[in-house]
């Protein structure tokens, strides 16, 4: 099994290259990922491991069988290499380099015909994003859509705030258009989450095939989803400010619709 116990390694300057860069990941399709739960959701969410990189003494390779049984090129690497690549501060010894997927559209598949989809317009911040994709594994909806992306999806901190949950989630991505003109090929109701011309969020019927929608806290959602939307919504506020964090906004809705859901069951 190969070794590596320098930081200067070419190969591990290669891999600091992916952790940083979102550049680096898009030009070689591959991206890491850290710990064991993590490295165990991108198995069960289909994604090829190209490479594992382990600290012997703190993750043997009987744990690393149990988590891939497949063959993958295994380097065993320092504490000291490890440190260097591992973005987080509490670490587990082991990472993988992972191929990357498209997130198409044309690959959404829904095994209801009453699907429930969460859509993100514009999201900048990793956490929010990532935030949003816990909340979407939590309430198991059938699809995230996520319009006009900023980041990559495979940006660390993305699978650092998702716990992972980036894996879990079918998703994919797409220009406002693009995903307006899937939903409405699919029969699927659009809720905007805006003020203009809105009700209360509550007093909606989301039993239906539904998508949720919302936008950045700064400048919301852009006006095609306003036009567009079977019925634009907003969650009323009862304090001195008007709005709230997407995130917090986005699980609100998610989980109105699932209890509906449930009620209805």
């Amino acid at each position: 099994m190969k070794q590596i116990s320098s930081t200067q390694n070419a190969y591990i300057k290669e891999l600091l290259k992916l952790q940083e860069k979102s550049r680096e990941r898009k030009k070689k399709g591959l991206f890491l990922v850290e710990g064991q739960r993590e490295i165990s959701l991108v198995v069960k969410g289909g994604y090829e491991i190209d490479t594992l990189l382990f600290v012997a003494d703190m993750f043997t390779e009987e744990s690393v069988n149990k988590i891939l049984n497949k063959a993958a090129n295994r380097i065993e690497i320092t504490k000291e290499v490890y440190q260097k690549l591992a973005y987080r501060d509490t670490t587990e010894g082991i990472i993988a380099v992972v191929k990357a997927k498209n997130f198409d559209l044309d690959a959404i598949e829904f095994n209801t015909t009453t699907p429930l989809v969460l859509v993100m317009e514009g999201i900048e911040k990793p956490g929010n994003i990532g935030a949003m994709l816990r909340t979407a594994d939590a309430a198991n909806v059938d699809a995230v859509f996520i319009a006009n992306p900023k980041t990559d999806l495979f940006n660390p901190n993305i699978i650092r705030s998702s716990v992972g949950c980036v894996f879990t989630n079918q998703i994919a991505t797409g220009t406002s258009e693009n995903i307006i003109a899937y939903l409405q090929e699919h029969n699927i109701n659009i809720y905007s989450a805006t003020l203009q011309n809105s009700n209360e969020y509550h007093k909606n019927d989301y039993t239906k095939a539904t998508a949720l929608v919302v936008g950045t806290e700064a400048t919301g959602l852009t006006q095609i989803w306003r036009d567009q939307a079977t019925q634009n919504i907003n969650i009323p506020m009862q304090g001195e400010i008007d709005s709230m964090n997407v995130s917090v906004a986005a699980a609100i809705l998610t989980f109105e619709a699932k209890r509906q859901r449930n009620f209805v069951q």
